[in-house]
């Protein structure tokens, strides 16, 4: 699964290293998209922006420089967009349904980095995966895979319960 989403990550880049990002790198699209899914619940921790800089230089391999490039392209289009359709539309078009479903790992990846979830989070991972075209199935299962492997504490969608 680990190594799935690793694909996943360095297939965006297409094996190049760039220290300036264009406004299309899906690379871009995708920080922008967790950056939003970090700040759903109104309060961004130290460790979500630790487990989203780790995840971003293990996949593509980045030194600290080209990081914070991309962290602040990622940044500045999300400040810009309006909704996650901005986003979602191209990734949808470049992204293999694979790589979408790895996507939405990455994500709950972000959003068990403090150990639980809530109603806002859900609701933005809900909306990004239904852009994209994931199930709710497989929205479901990779969060639950995620949840289980980081000790995150999973709510039952139909009940509200843990």
């Amino acid at each position: 699964m680990f190594e799935r989403l690793q694909q996943f990550l360095a297939s965006l880049s297409g094996g190049e290293n760039k220290p300036a990002f264009a406004a299309d790198d899906p690379r871009v699209a995708v920080m922008a998209l967790c950056i939003q899914v970090m700040e759903a619940d109104g309060k961004v921790l130290e460790v979500e922006k630790q487990t989203l800089r780790a995840r971003f230089k293990d996949y593509y391999g980045m030194d600290e420089k080209e990081l914070d490039a991309l962290f602040a392209a990622g940044t500045n289009a999300e400040s810009e967009a309006i909704d996650f359709f901005h986003f979602t539309s191209e990734l949808k078009r470049q992204l293999s349904e694979d790589q979408r479903i790895g996507l939405i790992g990455l994500l709950w990846e972000i959003v068990y980095a403090d150990g639980e979830r809530n109603e806002m989070e859900d609701h933005a991972i809900w909306r990004i995966a239904d852009l994209l075209g994931v199930s709710g199935r497989e929205r479901i299962m990779k969060r639950q895979e995620v949840a289980q492997r980081t000790g995150g504490h999973a709510v039952h969608e139909e009940t509200g319960e843990t």
